[in-house]
């Protein structure tokens, strides 16, 4: 009888730990989306009659805006044009993003903390005019 109370005991405790164990790893992983993908976006003012000079660099860059949920209270709220402006910038005299996505990623694990973040990869577009410019301004200083 008491062989048999262990068995019995012992079956029901093992499906109870997959599902606590399911529930706890639901819990800590976060979620990628991807938003949309581009052929080009720009957030800065260009001038599209010079675009015949603009350059395309060789490396892909990422900016993110990231904003955080500590317990239950959020920091701001991210923004996807943020996140662009940062890939932008990455790159000096870069006007536009070529050939690239938006991702969305997410993670809250309740009443802790959490975190929601816009992400923007990309090649940049370059002016080579921004790009003299800059580096007269660095050079000025």
């Amino acid at each position: 009888m008491t062989k048999t109370r262990l068995l019995l005991e012992h079956d029901l405790k093992l499906p109870v730990y997959c599902i606590l164990l399911l529930m706890m790893s639901m819990f800590l992983f976060g979620c990628t989306s991807r938003i949309t993908d581009f052929t080009i976006l720009s957030t800065k003012s260009m001038d599209l009659s010079r675009s015949a000079e603009f350059v395309r660099t060789e490396k892909r860059v990422e900016g993110e805006d990231t904003k955080y949920i500590i317990v239950i209270i959020p920091t701001g709220i991210p923004n996807v044009k943020e996140s662009v402006d940062r890939a932008i910038e990455n790159e000096p005299g870069a006007v536009a993003l070529l050939d690239g996505v938006i991702e969305h990623e997410a993670f809250y694990f309740p009443y802790i903390f959490g975190f929601e973040t816009f992400r923007a990869k990309g090649t940049p577009l370059t002016d080579p005019k921004r790009m003299a410019s800059k580096s007269t301004d660095k050079t000025a200083k």
